[in-house]
């Protein structure tokens, strides 16, 4: 920026992320000195209804959720301001999963895998408790600092239990799925209803892109991915990392079944297996594998 600039009460400071619709900046709110996150519709998309639905939706519901491992939304525009749209949730400097993944930053990962996955359930178990499915449940949108302390963010599409979300239904009618593709649910991709065990699904591809450093399935064409989600049976994660432990391997090819019921029924049930389960094997039993 060449000169200051305010929106609703907040210097805007540093540009943090560019989206399709949208960016996000460091501010600072004028009347406290807080430093703070505002998700901001860029100018072209303010003419789209959709997308400012999609941003006070995503708004409405974070205001809802109040968790440790949930990142706080503390302010939104509405009324407030008629020429941009915008909501302020607290400034949570890391970066996603997705970023580690692409850097491959697997020492990272290896140090912080247990605690992220666990923290990230937790996340999602209150989600459920609270009514909601997430419904883009991926690396992208589990943000993790240098600590290994996580958040889930991003609510734009998240739907209430049992019901159509106005969002789903607007996809199927423009004939869209609504997700990311290299997550999705046979039941997301066939735009059936959901339950907690669609997120469970999409938290098994993520985990999966974690510790192998590629989602469970790639295909030449975005049909191609689509088909794969809903009919070729997953390859376990252990085939492509040797440091995963057989357990870990094991739940996340269960939560990647094509079948509902053949998945962890909830979050609280996959807590339970974080419990005694490891992620990565005991560094000297790896070692141990490598002797000839």
């Amino acid at each position: 920026m060449d000169k200051e600039e305010f929106i609703g009460g907040y210097k805007l400071r540093n540009l943090l992320a560019t989206g399709q619709s949208s960016q996000v900046w460091e501010v600072i709110e004028t009347s406290s000195g807080r430093h703070l996150a505002m998700k901001l519709l860029l100018p072209e998309a303010t003419r789209d209804g959709d997308h400012k639905r999609l941003l006070f939706h995503e708004a409405e519901v974070g205001l809802k959720l109040v968790h440790p491992n949930i990142i706080k939304i503390v302010a939104v525009s509405k009324e407030k301001d008629p020429k941009n749209f915008w909501f302020v949730m607290e400034f949570f400097p890391a970066g996603s999963m997705k970023v580690r993944i692409v850097n491959k930053q697997m020492d990272f990962i290896k140090e912080h895998a247990q605690k992220v996955f666990k923290q990230s359930a937790t996340a999602l178990a209150y989600l459920h408790g609270s009514g909601w499915i997430h419904r883009d449940v991926k690396p992208d949108n589990i943000l993790v600092n240098s600590a290994g302390e996580a958040k889930l963010i991003d609510f734009a599409i998240a739907q209430r239990k049992g019901k159509s979300s106005f969002f789903a239904k607007l996809f199927r009618k423009k004939g869209k799925v609504s997700g990311t593709r290299s997550y999705m649910s046979p039941e997301q991709i066939r735009g059936e209803d959901l339950d907690e065990r669609a997120d469970v699904y999409s938290f098994g591809a993520t985990l999966y892109e974690i510790v192998t450093g590629r989602p469970p399935f790639r295909g030449a064409s975005s049909l191609d991915l689509l088909n794969k989600h809903l009919y070729e049976k997953v390859l376990p994660p252990l085939s492509l990392n040797a440091e995963l432990t057989e357990d870990f391997s094991a739940l996340v090819a269960r939560m990647l079944a094509k079948k509902q019921e053949e998945r962890p029924a909830n979050f609280h049930e996959i807590l339970m297996q974080f419990k005694t389960l490891r992620v990565f094997k005991d560094p000297a039993a790896v070692a141990k594998g490598k002797k000839p």
